[in-house]
């Protein structure tokens, strides 16, 4: 989930810096220093937006830079437990696939992918169904839900864990499969009755 949050701090402006203004000074620094930025409470740092209040710099012995409190603005992404998220496969393996959504990936295990006994091809690189012959491939589009969350220091070293199994869930085609097929068979139910009925009247 993508959202605004409002952060206090004091941000260190490089003498490199003081030729521009202070507010773009500001925006850069902050820039350097927390996009990227992950923890368990705000989620990942995707973007400084802007500075709101800049205090007068200070100026701390042996170090040529200034120092500001700051009040700024920032875009947090911070996935949710349950969530639905719409993503990218990024990689395909043996065990599942990684599944790119916001700045950060997620895996589906293999026993997560469908109801359907997956296998990794590697002449292909994708996941194939045994009996229901469904493929994913890298730069597939799927819907998921985040079933486990684990943030750590660096997003490398965080875990988000994802299913595909559920009612509504899994690569953008399968659905719209098992919509058709559903319709049909819906059609052919009215026909049969259709038939029935009028059998019953003759």
């Amino acid at each position: 989930m993508y959202k605004l949050m409002k952060i206090e701090d004091t941000v260190r402006i490089p003498p490199k810096l003081f030729s521009e203004n202070l507010e773009k000074s500001v925006i850069e620094a902050l820039r350097q220093q927390y996009e990227g930025f992950i923890s368990k409470k705000t989620g990942v740092i995707v973007a400084v937006t802007k500075a709101d209040e800049i205090a007068p710099g200070k100026i701390i012995l042996g170090d040529g830079a200034t120092y500001h409190k700051v009040k700024f603005e920032a875009l947090v992404f911070k996935p949710e437990l349950h969530e639905i998220v719409r993503g990218k496969v990024n990689d395909i393996t043996e065990f599942g696939a990684f599944i790119r959504f916001g700045p950060i990936d997620g895996l589906v295990h293999v026993s997560q992918v469908t109801d359907d006994f997956m296998s990794y091809n590697p002449k292909t690189g994708a996941l194939s169904g045994k009996q229901s012959k469904k493929s994913l491939k890298k730069d597939d589009i799927v819907l998921a839900r985040i079933t486990a969350i684990s943030l750590k220091d660096k997003i490398t070293d965080s875990k988000i864990n994802l299913t595909m199994r559920q009612e509504g869930l899994g690569k953008k085609e399968w659905l719209k499969k098992k919509k058709t097929t559903e319709k049909n068979k819906k059609k052919g139910g009215k026909k049969w009755q259709l038939k029935k009925l009028a059998k019953t009247v003759t």
